[in-house]
Parts: structure tokens; sequence; C-alpha cells
């Protein structure tokens, strides 16, 4: 039911109440956009969180090119993956928001709750996996296929991999990576195994360790790990978790790292060789132009390298491996023309073994049963319009290991 006590206080105090205590109040954008108003969810304060700073950069971008008044965007910081997601939904929704984005994974059951309660408001989730099997018309999941950004990113790492040996720093059967993986979800495990399938593209005798925080943001943990790591003789480092705590941890050892989200070369610059990342700009500006248009959009999307969704992020030319940029621009076209495939059967073993089937849980009925025979052709057919946008790899492939 709606709230209209929330109704009229948030009347009273306008948009700054959302937004970060923002002082403008610029007029409402005229013509195609005029009646579009949106707010954006975040778990963390993207001040700190490199996930969530990502987002928000995106949200920033789409405003301008887009033309969008301060008092058309509404930003709310810091929301719990729980009850206050879905009041923090309904809020937006009071507000005038005609659409409202979530970026955490564990908002996607509130986000659904309010959908259910605003039929008239588009409510869009990243990283989630139930639009397709709710049945709720104004709810709607994204993602990218950024296992290819981290493919890419891995080429880089291989590359001052093979640099290292040539120089003498290590032998090719020491040429282990460590990684900081948040939770052993399948987002996680299909990031860092496609980053070690790139690195390996160029560094066949690379393996790796891999240690969770259980923790999406946490610096000291995430430091923690890549030291554990290094210490354990890891010569390169790369994660999946949202803060500094690793790229500054690489610094320090002296010790290459590929980090996510963001360029980390301000905080390591003898250290940082590029960062993948999805830009969530192109889906921004695709929901808004739906609804002002009054179209229908995509219930579940998957964004890629064509529509300008995944990206890496500037190579630091003082750290890379020449030849890098070469790489990883010819990798890149390989990708495009379906000459190279990131998880193709031939390129990886699980338990000794070439996978002809694999069988995943990508129906989200809640029961955590695969049902869905995802290899096509000899390809494992990760995240895109075929199956669905969230990752479902979840095997943890030879070559690679969890840290003990």
């Amino acid at each position: 039911m709606k709230r209209f006590l929330m109704i009229c206080l948030i009347a009273l105090v306008a948009v700054s109440a959302f937004a970060g205590g923002s002082k403008e109040k610029a007029a409402a954008a005229e013509g195609e956009f005029a009646n579009i108003k949106i707010g954006f969810i975040f778990l963390h304060d993207p001040a700190s969180s490199t996930y969530d700073n990502n987002f928000y950069q995106a949200a920033l971008q789409t405003q301008k090119a887009l033309g969008l008044s301060d008092s058309q965007v509404i930003f709310k910081w810091n929301v719990e993956e729980g009850s206050p997601c879905y009041e923090t939904a309904c809020d937006m929704a009071d507000a005038g928001c005609n659409i409202v984005f979530a970026d955490s994974f564990g908002h996607e059951t509130y986000m659904i709750q309010a959908a259910r309660e605003y039929p008239n408001v588009q409510f869009c989730h990243a990283t989630g996996t139930k639009s397709r099997t709710e049945g709720v018309a104004n709810f709607h999941n994204a993602f990218a296929s950024i296992y290819e950004g981290r493919f890419l990113a891995g080429i880089a790492a291989g590359m001052k991999i093979n640099e290292m040996i040539a120089a003498g720093k290590f032998t090719a059967d020491k040429a282990k990576i460590g990684y900081i993986g948040a939770y052993p979800y399948a987002e996680v495990i299909s990031g860092f195994t496609s980053f070690f399938l790139g690195a390996r593209y160029v560094c066949p005798t690379a393996t790796m360790e891999v240690t969770y925080t259980n923790s999406w943001f946490d610096i000291a943990k995430e430091k923690t790990g890549a030291e554990t790591l290094m210490n354990d003789g890891c010569i390169l480092i790369s994660q999946h978790a949202d803060s500094e705590g690793a790229p500054k941890a690489c610094e320090e050892k002296g010790v290459p790292n590929v980090a996510y989200n963001v360029s980390t070369i301000n905080l390591g610059p003898n250290t940082a060789l590029i960062s993948s990342k999805i830009n969530w700009a192109p889906y921004f500006e695709m929901i808004i132009k739906a609804v002002a248009k009054g179209e229908t959009f995509a219930t579940d999307w998957c964004g890629t390298v064509e529509t300008g969704s995944v990206e890496l992020t500037e190579l630091n030319e003082k750290v890379a491996a020449k030849g890098t940029k070469e790489a990883i621009e010819k990798a890149k076209a390989d990708l495009a023309s379906g000459k190279l495939h990131v998880y193709d059967t031939k390129t990886f073993t699980v338990g000794g073994k070439h996978l002809t089937e694999y069988l995943a849980d990508v129906i989200d009925k809640g029961d955590f049963q695969p049902e869905t025979n995802v290899i096509v052709n000899g390809v494992f057919v990760e995240s895109g319009e075929q199956f669905r946008s969230a990752p479902y790899f979840d095997m943890l492939i030879d070559g690679i290991k969890k840290y003990e």
C-alpha cells in the first residue's frame, strides 16, 4: 500500500534527502525526457566502494548525456540487502520515480516486492536471476558479458608473466597467480576462470590460487588475502572484491596487479596493469529512452563488448609488457568474429576431462538444481540472451585451486 505520509514528507524535503545532500535544484529537462525520474539504490557508498562507484559514474554519465536535471535523478547510498531496499524502492516510487534501479544481488527479492506493489514503475536490478521466473512484468534483470573483459585483462596478466619469466625473475613452472574472491558464487567463479583462461591463452604454464573474503567489501581482508597469496608464491594478483586493499598490498610488495571496476593506477603506479569493468551507461540510457517513449524493454538484458557495456580501463604502459595492447586488440577482434571463445571446452579440463555436457542452474526456481545444458557446439555458453544475463559458470577447472 502506498504511504501517503511518506509522499508528503518527500514533497517537503524534495530530492536532496536522497541525493547525498545536493543543494542544486535545476529545472526539469525539457523535451523527450521531461517526464523521467530515476532512482538509484547502492549497496555501499560510492566514495569507498569501486563496485558502487562504477554504477554511480555510469549514472552521472547518463544524466549528462540525456540532459536530465538533478531533480530527475535520486541517489541513495548504503542500502542494506534486506527490508531497507524495499523501503527505499517504495520511497522512490512515491517520490515520482518511474524507474528504480538497484545494484546488488541481495537487493533482488526486495525489488520484486516493490515491483508488485507499484506496477506502473519499472524496477531494474543488476546481477539478479529471477526476472524470467517471477512473471512480474515491471521487474527486470541486467548484466553484461564481463567474462570477455576479464579474459582480455587476463591476456595483459599473461603477457606480464611471460616478460618476468624472460627476465629470469622466476621459471615458467612458478607462474602462479593469486586471486581475491568475495564469495564462492558463480559470478565470482566465472570471473576468475575467464581471467585465468586469458592469462593461460598467452602463458600456458600459468596456475592460480583463489582465496575468499566472504565479503564484497573489506579492505583489511582483501589486503591480508593478497599478502597471504604473495607470501605463498603468487607472482601476480587479481580480484573480484570492491576495495583498494589488494592493489595497495601489491604496490607495497612490488607485485603486478589487475583490478576490477576502476583503474587503480593511482593506487599502484608501479604495479597496476589494467582493469576490466562493466559500463552501465548503455543500459541506463536504454531503459530511460524506452520508458520515455512508453516502450517495453528486455526482461533480462545482457550487454556486450559491441554495446559498449564491457570495457578495459587504461593500460599502464609503464608496467605492461611490450606488445600487450596489440595482443588484447587481436583477441578482442577474434572474440567479436567468433574465431575465439572464452569458454571453448578444448582449452580447459575438469577432473582431467574435457566437458561435452554441463547442466547449470539457469532457471532460478530457488531449488539450486541444475537443469539446463549450457555447452553448445563445444562452448560453455555463459551470460547472454540464449540462457540468462547473470553468470552460472560455477565449476573449478584444472589449474585453479582454492587456497587452504
